[in-house]
């Protein structure tokens, strides 16, 4: 097993880095398999051949250690650096460029930043790696604008490391534990550099999201094509589409990808990449995706195909009702935190939805963390409902709509009811009134008291989806 200085030091980066691998794998088995079993039997977990040096960026802050500048990670639980040479998760023209910029920046006399007085200069450095056109993006990070022998700084960086292809100086004033901050000046390069992955190519930035194991995403992102099976003419939806890569490759075949991204730079990376891969089909957007979906909804526009690949906390219940009210034909979610998937899966499968496949994939080995592609499919018509997430217990409960509580009186009834009488109703049995997000606007005309056999009507509904008691 290789032998790592910082995690004697305290380092957190690698928390399973003295299990043997096979048994990290067993580990993860068994977990993603308990936190799967409502659901169904996930597949074997696909590991690495070679679980070292995979990492394909790189963050660092900077320090003083006996007199020189160094950069390392923080300790577990503070905010104490711990020098690192060489990182055994990072690739090895990463741990080069590194130490070239922490050499070109003592060289140039930059002060690294104290975040506890707020002086110095140098908060951090960022290095990406394309692996399979092996250029290298460093962004030196800085408390502010000014960086005296900026040009300096990156001719001496390349001398040590002229893989580089590209060196920006990005500007992060906030007292913030971000990396980044927004502003960027171009140092050397072009300030992007181009990596190819499944058979499409792609330009990434400083700030640009995309997977950090290149040989795992592969196989991901193979899984998520084969889960998905895009047929000419359906209609697919990446959901928080990022730089638009799992769009771009597991939407293949489709007739129409409609992505969409709250973060403004990531939609122009992910416009930007459509166009470098002739992705005729590709539309991005840059909007809240719960709400850009829950429009389409109420528009009557359909999805066959949505992609959700939330962060580690998991999608939003705000995303989850919008998705529910969409009903795509098939869901294909890529997770990153299996206690979360599990969460959302349940909402999925009571909202209509019935697993079908689990591939649990290794993406970050010595780690914790385990990344699983779900393909659902709809089973039936979906039982709509609202889900609310208790602030106080974090616990997640299912509140059916408006909507839901007029098909039910419809359908047993045979009348209709306005939401502005369920509104009359919830309000006189006492209940929460927390507006469903496809409720109906109350009518703007003179409003009449709900009529006696509505209200028992209403009532019946609210009983049957366990509101109030019997």
């Amino acid at each position: 097993m290789p032998h790592c200085d910082a995690k004697k030091q305290g380092c957190g980066g690698c928390p399973l880095l003295m299990t043997p691998y096979p048994e990290q794998l067993a580990q993860k088995q068994q977990r993603i398999n308990r936190l799967m079993a409502p659901f169904g039997k996930p597949r074997p977990i696909l590991g690495m051949e070679d679980p070292w040096h995979y990492r394909n960026k790189a963050i660092a802050t900077f320090t003083r250690r006996g007199g020189q500048l160094a950069a390392g990670i923080y300790q577990e639980g503070t905010h104490r650096v711990v020098p690192a040479r060489e990182c055994l998760l990072v690739s090895r023209q990463l741990n080069q460029a590194l130490e070239a910029a922490v050499w070109a920046a003592e060289k140039c006399g930059y002060q690294p930043y104290q975040e506890d007085r707020g002086r110095g200069l140098v908060r951090h450095i960022q290095a990406r790696h394309a692996f399979a056109t092996g250029q290298v993006l460093v962004s030196l990070v800085t408390a502010g604008p000014f960086l005296p022998g900026g040009r300096k700084f990156a001719r001496l960086l390349r001398q040590k490391a002229p893989f580089v292809e590209s060196v920006v100086q990005n500007i992060n004033p906030g007292h913030t534990s971000a990396v980044l901050g927004r502003q960027e000046k171009l140092l050397y390069g072009s300030g992007r550099i181009r990596d190819e992955l499944c058979g499409k190519s792609f330009l990434l930035s400083s700030r640009s999201f995309y997977q950090i194991n290149p040989a795992q995403t592969r196989q991901l992102y193979e899984l998520a094509r084969q889960a998905a099976d895009c047929k000419e003419g359906e209609t697919v939806i990446d959901a928080y589409c990022g730089a638009g890569t799992i769009g771009l490759i597991a939407g293949q075949g489709a007739g129409k990808l409609l992505g969409v991204e709250l973060n403004r730079d990531a939609v122009a990376d992910a416009i930007r990449n459509a166009r470098y891969n002739k992705a005729q089909n590709a539309r991005f957007y840059c909007a809240d995706a719960s709400d850009w979906m829950a429009e389409m909804a109420a528009r009557g526009e359909k999805a066959d195909l949505v992609f959700m690949d939330p962060p580690r906390q998991g999608s939003s219940p705000k995303f989850l009702n919008s998705l529910l009210a969409l009903a795509p034909e098939r869901v294909v979610y890529i997770s990153c935190g299996p206690e979360s998937l599990a969460r959302d899966l349940g909402i999925l499968t009571r909202g209509g939805y019935r697993v079908r496949e689990i591939w649990p994939v290794d993406m970050f080995p010595h780690t914790e963390h385990i990344e699983t592609v779900v393909l659902l499919s709809r089973e039936t018509n979906p039982l709509t409902v609202e889900v609310r997430m208790e602030v106080e217990t974090g616990e997640v409960k299912e509140h059916p709509t408006y909507k839901r509580i007029q098909e039910y009186v419809q359908e047993k009834y045979g009348f209709k009811v306005h939401t502005a009488y369920i509104a009359e109703v919830k309000r006189m049995v006492g209940l929460d009134m927390h507006k469903a997000p496809n409720a109906v606007e109350q009518r703007k005309h003179e409003y009449h008291p709900c009529p006696p056999e509505k209200v028992e009507a209403i009532k019946d509904a609210l009983r049957h989806f366990g509101l109030i008691a019997e």
